[in-house]
């Protein structure tokens, strides 16, 4: 087998991997970037055409980053020469929070938010039903996943960055001078590995030793449900609705055909598995939790799905996301199922800690 050096070597190229190969070819870094599967493949978290895309969040910490990951999107559509997000406007909907106070952290941010009444709902979207005021934000939509991670990926391979698809780490091992990953076909020695490697992360660096200790992971399998629009003119904004479940809903984009649709999901679904065990099996508990908030709230989408899938999500108990840096490792697990809106800048904040800068103290490692 051989043995191939490189400056940074990057595990996978998912969003976070190929926002981190972006970023550090964009610096100058020399880039390898190793794919156990292909750029885009559909058996984690970063396939699809659909994903929110919002500033929306409770915490002024996310609203602020939000700010900061929009004028990182802009610069990767100026590279790329690729629109990569759709606006529709957003909704946040359900008694677990209260409609005024949060657009008024968004408005303490200088993020445009209003509070709407059920009638002003309906009267904007015939066909979606609200019972209490809710808040809504323009600057909210979807962005395509998949054109994503080409555009970032092909500007990393302009700057220089190499991407070697079909070929699985099954090994890292650390020493003084940097790292040795190994793969079925060889090695790699570098100076610094970035650990993207989404739902495998656990499986991975679970003989890795860092201090303090990563976070549980535990992986969960999300399934998603695509409904036809009874009108088709109508443009319905992002939904996350909070209650006794979680529920988000937007544009089916691609993944939903050429016919308008909608995407819905529970976010709180409680499939656990791993990576490597999924069995991509509909839990038919969560198709009958979106089945009865579609009935009950999107009369305007008609009832049974033509559509269903599955994919992957990270969690940390906290819902936060995993960056930070042990020795040559960097680990980047931008996870919890909101790192998506994220993606442009995660590449600059693991870009960071390749280049030795301490991490964002609420993405640290911690237990």
């Amino acid at each position: 087998m051989t043995t191939e050096r490189a400056d940074t070597i990057v595990v996978g190229a998912g969003l976070a991997g190929a926002a981190a190969a972006w970023q550090l070819s964009r610096r100058g870094r020399e880039v390898v970037v190793l794919e156990q599967f292909g750029p885009g493949h559909a058996r984690g978290s970063s396939h699809g055409s659909s994903r929110i895309y919002r500033r929306a969040y409770e915490d002024p910490f996310h609203v602020e980053l939000t700010g900061r990951a929009d004028a990182a999107w802009r610069e990767l559509e100026d590279e790329s020469g690729v629109t990569l997000r759709t606006r529709t406007g957003g909704l946040d909907t359900g008694d677990r929070r209260d409609p005024h106070d949060f657009a008024a952290v968004l408005a303490a941010a200088g993020v445009p938010a209003e509070v709407l009444s059920p009638g002003a709902v309906a009267e904007r979207w015939p066909g979606l039903e609200v019972p209490s005021p809710v808040m809504f934000h323009p600057d909210a939509g979807y962005l395509d996943a998949d054109a994503t991670v080409r555009a970032m990926l092909a500007t990393a391979e302009r700057a220089g960055a190499r991407i070697v698809a079909n070929t699985a780490v099954r090994r890292i091992e650390t020493g003084r001078a940097g790292a040795r990953v190994h793969t079925d076909t060889g090695s790699w020695t570098a100076a610094h590995v970035v650990v993207a490697a989404g739902p495998w992360l656990p499986e991975l660096l679970s003989g890795l030793p860092v201090t303090p200790p990563l976070p549980v992971l535990t992986v969960r399998q999300q399934e998603v449900f695509h409904f036809r629009q009874r009108d088709r003119s109508i443009v319905y904004p992002t939904i996350v609705h909070k209650s006794d479940v979680q529920i988000y809903g937007l544009a089916s984009g691609a993944d939903g055909g050429p016919e308008p649709a909608m995407k819905i999901a529970q976010f709180d679904s409680n499939t656990v598995t791993t990576a490597s065990a999924r069995d991509g099996v509909i839990d038919p508990r969560a198709r009958a939790v979106v089945l009865d908030h579609v009935r009950r709230t999107f009369p305007g989408l008609e009832p049974e799905p033509f559509a269903e899938a599955s994919c992957l999500f990270t969690m940390t108990p906290d819902e936060e996301f995993v960056m930070d840096r042990e020795g040559a490792i960097v680990v980047a697990s931008p996870c919890s199922g909101h790192g998506a809106k994220f993606a442009p800048l995660t590449g600059a904040l693991i870009a960071d800690l390749v280049q030795g800068k301490p991490p964002l103290p609420r993405f640290a490692f911690r237990t």
